[in-house]
């Protein structure tokens, strides 16, 4: 069995693996280690949670032992697709380089400019960014790429979800030709290929899985449903994840609950928190602190439930976390994969629970497809049970219909002819339209040209000018 200490890295690299408790390498360390500390590109292929970040972190560290940065001029550039997953990046180099005289910087959104320019100015050996902030500072002056010798793609299928492939391809452009380059995925879209066949010489391809597929650790389930009514879907949607978190019970120490929409991420956990469960939400348009303070509750265990978008679906190594609930069935079927991947991470046991209701059928379909299998269907705990509200609003159209059909049924002529008899003796009687001539008198020569209700002053004006 191979070890860290066959890969021919640096001693002291060696030395903080042996104080972080690792000795053997996962597979795609293994396969991706050497080749990279030969010089050679590397494109990496494997799914979520199987040790992608130290497939790079430890070469780029025995690349960089020797050496010294300069200002504006990182040696070694990290690209992300989130600000969590750059984080964490950076959380690995300052494990892995303690024992090295290595230099490191963070660019991402929503940390002030001024502190990272001055990192910047000083000289870095290794610029952990995501892309928009990084051509920021480009843009601004306040950074060269000139002096990149290794420059890392991480997570490269969601930089495509996300957008950022122009941006991906800018920053190639303003980096050496002669760069060394690691290029990390979980699938490998057509898109993904034309661009490794672009920027990427010759690599070493290292693919230890089948594409998209979820770890054998991971018991997967989907509770299919049926809202009673279109505008009661959500809400009843929410409830049948409430009980499918109770159902699990202590089992379920800590979950993941996936949204589709960043809409719906604060919904679900404005509704969990309401009956009682410990919830927070994260997606892309929260502050960075915001997001920060969550995922180190969550981390933690000061949180028991993360709702999150899939910003936090890619990276974040959190190694015990017991549940994922997917809210919503992904759009993209490799989501998928990536959102159950955060349970039963390094060997641990894990579940996922997915929410289906009829007209996301289509999308659970394309995720088997993908996975090549059938994910068992579970028993849904609200089958059975119907509030009342709800069977009085499903029985009062009933009620309202059975009452017109009596209506129906009954005789209509005797009703209707004493209510005629009744209007009759009721009002005053009319008094009978008096004959007119040709001339709009009547036969005793009195105006009546204006109707039959004319006051009677008036015609009695009319009856002294005709007299006079």
């Amino acid at each position: 069995m191979t070890k860290f200490s066959d890969l021919n890295l640096n001693p002291k690299v060696l030395k903080a693996i042996d104080e972080a408790g690792y000795e053997t390498p996962t597979p795609i360390q293994a396969g991706a280690i050497p080749p990279a500390l030969e010089g050679r590109d590397v494109l990496g292929i494997a799914q979520t949670g199987t040790g992608k970040t130290a497939s790079f972190t430890l070469p780029m560290l025995s690349l960089l032992a020797r050496g010294r940065a300069r200002a504006r001029m990182p040696r070694s550039l990290v690209l992300c697709p989130t600000r969590e997953l750059a984080a964490q990046v950076a959380e690995n180099f300052d494990t892995y380089s303690k024992h090295l005289k290595l230099t490191k910087a963070l660019l991402i959104g929503g940390v002030s400019f001024g502190e990272q320019d001055k990192l910047i100015d000083k000289g870095v050996d290794v610029l952990i960014a995501t892309p928009g902030r990084l051509l920021d500072h480009f843009e601004r002056g306040k950074l060269l790429l000139t002096g990149v010798q290794v420059m890392v793609v991480d997570e490269a299928d969601r930089m495509l979800d996300m957008g950022f492939i122009p941006d991906i391809e800018r920053i190639f452009s303003l980096t050496p030709f002669t760069r060394q380059t690691f290029f990390f995925s979980a699938t490998m879209a057509p898109e993904i290929e034309r661009i490794t066949n672009t920027f990427l010489q010759a690599p070493a391809r290292v693919e230890v899985a089948r594409q998209a597929t979820a770890s054998e650790t991971i018991e997967q389930g989907v509770a299919i449903f049926k809202p009673s009514r279109r505008e009661r879907a959500d809400s009843e949607k929410r409830k049948l994840l409430r009980a499918l978190i109770d159902a699990e019970g202590e089992a379920c120490t800590n979950a993941i609950i996936f949204c589709n929409r960043k809409t719906d991420v604060d919904i679900v956990a404005k509704s969990l928190k309401k009956y009682g469960y410990d919830a927070a939400p994260i997606h892309g348009d929260l502050d960075q602190s915001q997001r920060t303070r969550t995922l180190d509750g969550f981390r933690n265990g000061e949180l028991r439930f993360l709702v999150a978008s899939d910003v936090a679906a890619r990276g974040l190594d959190v190694p015990a976390v017991s549940h994922v609930f997917n809210f919503d069935v992904p759009g993209h079927p490799e989501d998928y994969v990536h959102r159950i991947g955060r349970t039963g991470r390094a060997g641990r046991d894990g579940k996922a629970i997915t929410l289906c209701n009829p007209r996301d059928t289509k999308a659970l379909a394309a995720v088997e497809a993908l996975i090549q299998k059938d994910i068992p269907r579970l028993e849904n705990p609200l089958k059975s049970d119907k509030p009342e509200d709800e069977a009085v609003q499903e029985d009062a159209p009933k009620k309202r219909r059975s009452r017109s059909r009596k209506s129906e049924d009954a005789p209509k002529a005797e009703p209707e002819t004493e209510a005629v008899e009744a209007t009759e003796a009721e009002e005053p009687q009319k008094p009978a339209r008096k004959p007119r001539d040709k001339g709009g008198r009547g036969k005793d020569n009195k105006v009546v040209g204006m109707g039959d209700d004319m006051p009677s002053f008036i015609a009695k004006s009319f009856e002294e000018r005709m007299a006079s």
